[in-house]
């Protein structure tokens, strides 16, 4: 065991109390969840941050000893990488996230050019007994997933917005519609249930007037799968449910076709009957005509409205609504419509 100063904390280690002193330890059981102190050896120009448990984001240098999460990813847009099999003080792995994943990167993104390289020091200690200096490794996750939750929503509506892959306005849409809700006198609270471990998506609908908000990381994940996705979706939701919002607005990372888990949140039947209303976000035509065909065909779900760049003018809204009949509203310029059309199709369907 030895002490080293952290220059940065990542946010997926929220939760832990990680103190910028801390002691490392030697002994690295490679399990996702496990957090380690690694140093950055390599500088980059572009994806070149690391979000802060305050959801702040820093720069990091070379140099930079950091604490981190191992883990995994998966991403189109971004780096995919896989825990390691094995790890110890002197390997190097890769930053995977902006959250602080860490991992092999297998798959880089050329927009993104390598990720950053580091050399791993220990994992970061804790000490469960008070007074006694026997140091455990940290993990993240007070509660574990209960892959038996039950979904308990006592007439809650969820309001899901999924989309046809990353970068396609789910977070966009979410926030405007939240934020419409609130004015409309609604109490909100919001759900990220499947992706990679980091926090801006659901800062950002607490900074649209989300109340409360509760994310996958609190139960011990890094990145969601197949195998998780809809337990956690269940019992966050209950969790949230107990306190009695209007409504649940539910962001699924990634998108239908991705591997964080949205199938299996779609396919569980109790949380399909929990659904009060269902968005689309696509990013052109042909992807909301693909999306609208998987929902329907797949799992019986008929969206409420499309949204995301596929509606960003008018051509696009006219050849959607054309095609496939679903109503087609841009959340960033008709926010107010769009969530006037889903509490008419809750309130009614409520009725």
């Amino acid at each position: 065991m030895k002490k080293v100063l952290l220059d940065k904390i990542a946010s997926s280690t929220r939760g832990c109390d990680i103190e910028r002193e801390a002691r490392i330890g030697i002994d690295i059981p490679c399990e996702e969840g496990v957090i380690v102190a690694v140093r950055v050896l390599n500088d980059k120009t572009t994806y070149n941050q690391l979000e802060l448990p305050s959801g702040r984001m820093a720069n990091v240098k070379r140099g930079d000893v950091i604490a981190g999460v191992l883990g995994h990813r998966n991403a189109l847009f971004g780096y995919s990488g896989r825990l390691p099999e094995t790890c110890a003080p002197g390997d190097t792995v890769h930053l995977l996230n902006l959250g602080g994943v860490i991992g092999i990167c297998d798959s880089v993104n050329p927009d993104l050019g390598r990720p950053f390289e580091c050399e791993v020091l220990g994992t970061v200690l804790h000490f469960p007994v008070l007074g006694e200096r026997i140091g455990v490794p940290a993990r993240i996750g007070q509660t574990p997933v209960d892959p038996n939750a039950p979904l308990v929503l006592d007439g809650v509506p969820l309001v899901v917005v999924v989309g046809t892959c990353m970068s396609a306005g789910k977070t966009a849409a979410a926030c405007v519609l939240v934020r419409e809700f609130v004015h409309a006198g609604r109490t909100v609270d919001a759900l990220k249930a499947t992706g990679v471990s980091l926090r801006r998506d659901l800062l950002a609908m607490q900074d649209a007037g989300a109340r409360h908000t509760a994310l996958f990381t609190e139960l011990g994940i890094v990145a969601t799968t197949e195998k998780n996705g809809a337990a956690i979706t269940r019992q966050l939701a209950t969790r949230l449910a107990a306190g009695r919002p209007d409504l649940i607005m539910v962001e699924l990372g990634d998108g239908l076709l991705g591997a964080y888990g949205v199938q299996a949140i779609l396919s569980d039947p109790a949380i399909r009957d929990g659904f009060g209303a269902v968005i689309l976000a696509a990013n052109d035509p042909v992807a909301a005509w693909g999306g609208v065909r998987i929902l329907r065909d797949d799992y019986g779900i008929e969206p409420v409205a499309i949204t995301g760049p596929a509606t960003d003018n008018l051509a696009g809204t006219r050849v959607i609504e054309e095609r496939v009949g679903v109503r087609s509203i841009n959340a960033r310029t008709h926010g107010a419509e769009l969530a006037t059309l889903v509490l008419d199709h809750i309130d009614g369907g409520a009725a």
